[in-house]
């Protein structure tokens, strides 16, 4: 990506380094959850899930050897890769708000720019306490992207590198804020309390399938509009939402692929909505709501 140099936004709040007074100690994940934990951190890193459901899932696995919980380690001070982390989220942040602020005005209304938090091993929210391993996620209580830029290393490692992957992932997230903005995260939390699990799930996979459209939205107007791309980012793109579908995460756990479970998508699915958000650069071609997906 052609990102150095370029505005930046000033919607980042980086608070990297510093206690958070009155959050729980941090847990650790003991040696039995590991395999389980991967897969959940995938998942909610990287497409929009909720760190108070994790946190919720894990909860009886989240215990240190001998039952005793693991007081969180001492704030990290921001190193030198961070900075730079922190330049590019800033810069990809800002080109998101030049794309949805055009995009709201033709629509006839303004766009609530969101503010971006840059933390380190834990943070509190207004959707309540989430440590790193909760991956990026959107909280629609502050309107507020949370981010701990050690990710970028976990997404390398998990098979998604490059910087066109990461902003993919923000990208996502800021997917998340129009959703809030435009009522579809509250309609869609009132139809899930009136199913069952697997009706919450499906409901889930369209809401998390039309962020990744409109992630897509903004990589065509990033390219159209500002030439941010370089050659392979698309193919950044691609690949990261293929390697965290739902059916591919299921098969590499070892385990039989459920599509009533899904939350977020097969990977075919992640990238064809990704994939048509790119082509058009039109919101109204991301409903995920209307037929099959």
């Amino acid at each position: 990506m052609k990102w150095r140099g370029r505005r930046r936004s000033a919607n980042v709040e980086d608070i990297r380094g510093k206690s958070n007074a009155g959050a729980p100690r941090r847990l650790r994940l003991g040696a039995k959850s590991g395999g389980l934990g991967l897969i959940l951190i995938v998942v909610v890193v990287l497409l929009g899930g909720d760190p108070g459901q994790l946190l919720t899932l894990l909860l009886g696995d989240l215990q240190a050897p001998g039952g005793a919980t693991t007081p969180a380690a001492g704030p990290r001070a921001p190193t030198g890769n961070q900075n730079v982390a922190s330049e590019f989220v800033s810069v990809v942040l800002a080109d998101t708000e030049s794309t949805w602020n055009d995009l709201f005005q033709a629509g006839g209304s303004a766009y609530r720019e969101p503010r971006l938090v840059l933390f380190t091993d834990s943070v509190q929210s207004a959707c309540g306490f989430a440590s790193s391993a909760s991956g990026p996620f959107y909280c629609p209580g502050d309107s507020k992207v949370y981010l701990d830029t050690g990710f970028f290393d976990d997404l390398h490692r998990l098979g998604a590198p490059g910087d066109f992957a990461q902003a993919y992932v923000i990208a996502h997230e800021i997917g998340h804020h129009v959703q809030n903005l435009s009522g579809t995260l509250q309609q869609v939390r009132r139809l899930q309390g009136q199913g069952d699990t697997a009706q919450a799930n499906a409901l889930q996979v369209r809401v998390e399938l039309q962020a990744d459209c409109f992630a897509g939205v903004w990589a065509y107007h990033a390219e159209a509009q500002r030439d941010l791309l370089e050659a392979g980012d698309v193919e950044e793109g691609l690949q990261a939402a293929a390697a965290i579908g739902d059916d591919r995460l299921q098969r590499n756990a070892g385990r039989r692929v459920q599509p009533e479970s899904f939350t977020h998508g097969s990977s075919r699915q992640r990238v064809d909505w990704f994939r048509r958000g790119m082509r058009s650069g039109s919101p109204q071609d991301c409903d995920t709501f209307s037929g099959a997906i």
